[in-house]
């Protein structure tokens, strides 16, 4: 009887194991590299997306964009890309890695300080008196401008309000724009220029200043779908319901 009730469980164990490795097996995984700023955004969706969606594994890499372009020509695994600028996404398309996008969202541009700061609203244009909000000493948040997509569009918007090269010896560049704001968050930066949806997601910084669109070139998000398999996911990105939580988010959706 005991040799019996041992073989059975063995069999039940053996059983178990077998569905265990089928499952796992099973699981599809979709790789999305991502710009930083979609962040919380991209985390919401993949949960909203698996609740009928069991089987799919959503990764996420999050990073600048041109980290992340670089990585896809250098062959990193990434289904999806979502670029916070057309220049990465238009390298990719040069170079022969992706054959078309679809421009997805938009974005602005803000002057954010610490929640604690006295600094309240700042009219940002050519009249604007940097060296009074920003003193000798204190430091500008700023995404790299020669490489990320929030510098980029910071350095377009200085440069045409005249003051980049002022500027310029304060800054406190960032790999990405997450981490910008995280220096302001800290106050390890007085101010710092980060896009809107990013501001929105902190209690720890606020907005004091909006850029003017006319100043740096449009903020667009443009998607392109690597591999076929993760089209399932790429089309849910046009969603009513991931367009109700990119807009949660502060995000302006193009479609």
């Amino acid at each position: 009887m005991r040799n019996r009730m041992k073989k059975i469980s063995i069999f039940i164990i053996a059983i178990t194991t077998l569905i265990s490795t089928f499952t796992t097996q099973a699981l599809e995984k979709v790789t999305v590299f991502a710009a930083a700023s979609l962040t919380n955004a991209m985390q919401d969706i993949a949960s909203e997306y698996k609740t009928d969606h069991e089987n799919v594994d959503i990764v996420f890499s999050f990073a600048s964009s041109s980290v992340l372009a670089k990585q896809i020509q250098q062959g990193a695994p990434a289904d999806i890309f979502m670029s916070a600028d057309q220049k990465w996404m238009t390298y990719l398309i040069e170079n022969k890695l992706v054959k078309d996008k679809e421009d997805l969202l938009k974005n602005a541009l803000v002057l954010i300080a610490p929640v604690q700061s006295k600094l309240d609203k700042v009219e940002i244009d050519v009249n604007t008196n940097w060296s009074e909000i920003l003193p000798k000493g204190e430091r500008l948040a700023i995404g790299d401008p020669d490489h990320v997509p929030a510098g980029l569009y910071a350095k377009e918007s200085l440069t045409h309000l005249g003051v980049f090269d002022k500027l310029a010896p304060q800054f406190a560049s960032a790999s990405n724009v997450r981490d910008a704001l995280m220096l302001v968050e800290r106050s390890e930066a007085a101010l710092g220029i980060v896009y809107s949806t990013d501001a929105k997601v902190s209690n720890k910084v606020k907005i004091v200043g909006v850029f003017p669109a006319e100043t740096f070139t449009s903020i667009e998000y443009p998607v392109t779908l690597l591999k076929p398999e993760a089209k399932d996911f790429y089309q849910y990105l046009k969603s009513l319901q991931a367009k109700t939580i990119f807009e949660k988010y502060g995000f302006v959706t193009k479609w």
